[in-house]
């Protein structure tokens, strides 16, 4: 999976507009559209605010590993705690 891709896969779960998601970056509504298009590679910087924004690695966002990881980084304990129940809810739905 390209990097647009990924971007345009991780702003559709999110439910946000490429102008939403440009806002969110300092970036143009133009720019979000043509890194999901494939014509143009986001920076560096805009990579690490895109992991950021989606929470994800920017190993991920560039492809070199397939597991879509979520930091907890920034989030209390209880939050932390909230989001582990809810993985472990959806893991035991799947059995």
């Amino acid at each position: 999976m390209q990097i647009g891709d990924r971007i345009k896969q991780l702003r559709e779960r999110e439910n946000i507009s490429q102008s939403a998601l440009a806002g969110e970056l300092d970036a143009t509504r133009a720019a979000v559209n043509a890194w999901e298009m494939g014509i143009s590679n986001p920076s560096m910087q805009s990579l690490i605010e895109l992991s950021r924004y989606f929470r994800v690695s920017v190993d991920y966002l560039l492809g070199l590993e397939d597991t879509d990881r979520v930091t907890l980084d920034g989030l209390t304990e209880e939050e932390k705690e909230l989001v582990l129940q809810l993985i472990r809810h959806f893991e035991n739905k799947q059995d």
